[in-house]
């Protein structure tokens, strides 16, 4: 992959405890180890440019769901230097509840989704109760309100939209899921995002429970595979491993921000 080299942080915002069983579409129902999920949202930075990827929810939408909110997004960029009022560009991977909140923060982004997921999360899929709940309301229509501001900037598969930054569709967890391939001083990492929430989902080959379409899950782990330089380039979108296996920026970030490249 040519063209310029990014930074690329992930910023650990809130925390969810759950069995290992809750984590696979076909674990075993009687581990109940524990296995649970922490919640992100990443930044790369290159040459005065920054894209945000994912806005994550706030402590409102936390209490609502039952999760543990650590840290505001807001903090943790700018623990790292970045300005929510001032940034640019924000990457949606797709548009559940955990990935697009926090509307206030980015008042001058450009968002960038997939067409697939605007019409999947404004179609008639959302009739369907189950196929819902993972999406807000007012996301869904926040999104739209930025539309109608031209503020949303819509991608149809894989493109380019910086040098050494693109975008994948995969699909799967939903129908309109898309994930980040960049170029970094260590190779090409791909943020997976919920493409695989887990390590172990991508390694064992059991896909997360939650999915619009497990031939596409399936497929999106061997495309992420595919685009990053080795499999130890790829980051999940929910796994607490990542603060282990990557330092943070400075001592008094760590457990809470870590940097990738």
């Amino acid at each position: 992959m040519n063209g310029k080299t990014w930074e690329a942080y992930a910023v650990r915002y809130a925390h969810h405890i759950r069995a290992a069983r809750e984590n696979f579409i076909a674990g075993d129902p009687h581990d109940d180890s524990p296995m649970p999920l922490d919640y992100y949202v990443w930044v790369l930075r290159s040459a005065g440019r920054t894209f945000v990827v994912d806005t994550g929810f706030d402590e409102e939408i936390a209490n609502r769901r039952g999760r543990t909110f650590l840290k505001s997004p807001r903090d943790g960029l700018r623990a790292i230097g970045v300005e929510p009022q001032r940034v640019e560009d924000v990457i949606i991977t797709h548009m559940h509840y955990d990935h697009c909140g926090n509307h206030e923060l980015f008042p001058v982004a450009r968002y960038h989704v997939q067409d697939r997921e605007m019409q999947f999360c404004t179609g008639r899929h959302m009739s369907h109760e189950f196929t819902r709940w993972p999406f807000d309301a007012e996301d869904i229509a926040a999104m739209i309100r930025r539309l109608f501001a031209g503020r949303v900037v819509f991608h149809n598969g894989d493109e380019d939209i910086a040098p050494g930054l693109s975008v994948h569709h995969v699909g799967g967890h939903t129908m309109g899921m898309q994930i980040v391939r960049v170029n970094t001083r260590r190779g090409v990492l791909v943020l997976a995002s919920d493409a695989s929430h887990l390590y172990a989902n991508m390694e064992r080959g059991i896909p997360y429970p939650i999915a619009y379409n497990i031939a596409e899950v399936m497929e999106g782990y061997r495309r992420a595979y595919a685009l990053a330089s080795s499999r130890e380039h790829v980051i999940p979108g929910h796994d607490p491993l990542v603060l282990e296996r990557y330092p943070s920026p400075s001592p008094e970030l760590k457990g809470w921000i870590v940097r990738l490249d």
